[in-house]
């Protein structure tokens, strides 16, 4: 799964949402081709999305080095992330208290909005959301996937995928152009079809409107 930068978000495209990789040998063959494995992927993807302002939830950052894990709350029309884990264990009560402070503040904060700030705020939520559906989208349209096996990852039964660039792939806007110059490793849950983890490389520059990705 959350407004960023677009081009952040993209060229980070190491998206590792709260698991760690263990493949196991024992996994049971792959029936399913990675052309429905996708499919049902991006219908998953989807469905979250269209549910997902309508939810609080856990989200976890893992950057290979340490992880972090914050409660996300809709505060008044956009979310708010509290700090509550740190490589998996909880916060020390001390910042918990500040943590909550903080999201106390925050609350007063958005009760004094002015309407005006207020519908700016949940644009610039709408649209940090429109735009990351449009990257995760056109993930499916700008690779071919390979079905590379099956594995396990945190007790979860996955599909390994590899995603190379698709010859001709015509990016529709500015913020996918990124992708042509991607290549990278999906593990979908094998019950759920959800992106559990999306590890991605760049592999050659892209030239968008002047700058060099």
């Amino acid at each position: 799964m959350r407004a960023r930068d677009w081009l952040g978000a993209a060229l980070g495209c190491a998206v590792v949402l709260a698991f760690a990789m263990l493949v196991d040998a024992k996994a049971p063959a792959v029936a399913a081709t990675a052309d429905s494995i996708i499919a049902q992927s991006v219908a998953a993807n989807r469905r979250d999305w269209d549910a997902d302002p309508e939810y609080s939830y856990t989200e976890t950052d893992n950057n290979g080095q340490g992880s972090k894990t914050w409660q996300v709350t809709m505060l008044f029309g956009s979310p708010y992330k509290q700090l509550i884990r740190v490589n998996g264990k909880p916060v020390s009560a001390s910042e918990q208290q500040s943590q909550q402070q903080k999201f106390e503040q925050a609350v007063a904060e958005r009760k004094a909005e002015s309407p005006s700030d207020t519908q700016k705020r949940i644009a610039d939520y709408e649209k940090g959301r429109r735009r990351d559906h449009l990257l995760m989208e056109q993930l499916t349209k700008a690779f071919n996937f390979k079905l590379r096996g099956a594995g396990t990852m945190s007790g979860h039964s996955v599909y390994i995928l590899s995603a190379t660039p698709k010859p001709g792939y015509q990016p529709p806007v500015m913020e996918a152009q990124v992708l042509t110059g991607m290549r990278g490793t999906l593990w979908i849950d094998r019950a759920t079809s959800q992106w559990v983890r999306v590890r991605a490389e760049v592999i050659s520059p892209v030239s968008i409107e002047g700058f060099l990705a």
